[in-house]
């Protein structure tokens, strides 16, 4: 008899014990839940914040250029667009995970960053650039590729993306024919984000208003990039602009200039016929 309530008792008692376990195990759960949403909150702040500061840099180096308004974003998601088609398309897979894409569409604003280093007697003469004059003005590729190369040193856990800024900011105005500038690279050996950067970067700069010409439809962009495939541009990325070329003009009525800035810039725009 006694053996038999001791027994009862234990079972009691490992019952509450179980309970008390199941109960704290609930509270844990809940504990660590909220610690994971707040930790993903201050990661997302971290990177909403850095998104920020990008843009705000990269706007304040266009604002010493006839670049206008709206012209980062597009060129933004013109990037991503071409990227996808590209991997949808079986190119660069190996390359082009959705991470990279994400990246590249990131870091695109930061192409032309290194302009805050040209004098603004070039970067706003009303007239054609001497030869000397466009040598300083090609110059805008390494400072801005040094810029962000020395700071990707620095920087703790954003070394990634900083790299592929500078890479971007170095080789944008390479040419697929090794006519290009800086260091006249050739084909491949141009990095897919500088080609990929350079088709995006002409089409604005060809389709855009400016108060030196006015904007070139988008039908006519399509025949001079057409032309250019296997000269200036990347043939596979010549191709996936084309298969694409109806998003990629909904893309830029997406994102109109801003009037004030667009005026603003209009007053101090250059006479260039496409991005230097």
């Amino acid at each position: 008899m006694v053996i038999h309530e001791v027994g009862v008792e234990l079972m009691d008692v490992l019952r509450i014990a179980g309970i008390i376990v199941f109960v704290g195990l609930i509270f844990y759960v809940a504990s660590l839940r909220r610690e994971i949403r707040l930790r993903v909150a201050a990661q997302q702040e971290v990177i909403d914040t850095r998104n920020a500061a990008i843009v705000a840099l990269a706007a304040l180096a266009e604002t010493h250029d006839s670049d206008t308004g709206a012209h980062l974003q597009r060129t933004q998601e013109y990037v991503k667009a071409l990227a996808v088609e590209l991997r949808r398309r079986g190119k660069h897979k190996g390359v082009l995970t959705d991470e990279y894409i994400e990246l590249l569409r990131t870091t695109a604003p930061l192409h032309d960053v290194g302009k805050v280093g040209i004098p603004d007697s070039i970067l706003r003469k009303p007239g054609k650039l001497t030869k000397e004059e466009f040598e300083v003005m090609q110059t805008h590729t390494t400072l801005g590729h040094r810029a962000l190369h020395r700071a990707s040193k620095t920087a703790h856990g954003e070394s990634a993306f900083l790299r592929l800024a500078a890479e971007i900011a170095l080789t944008h105005h390479e040419r697929w024919d090794g006519k290009g500038y800086p260091q006249r690279l050739e084909g491949e050996n141009i990095p897919l984000c500088g080609r990929i950067m350079a088709l995006a970067d002409v089409y604005d700069a060809l389709l855009s208003k400016r108060c030196y010409k006015a904007a070139i439809p988008h039908e006519e962009v399509i025949q001079i990039i057409a032309a250019e495939r296997g000269r200036q541009f990347d043939p596979d990325i010549v191709d996936a602009f084309l298969a694409i070329e109806a998003d990629i003009f909904h893309i830029s009525q997406s994102f109109i200039d801003d009037p004030e800035m667009a005026a603003a810039a209009k007053a101090a725009a250059t006479t260039a016929t496409e991005p230097v």
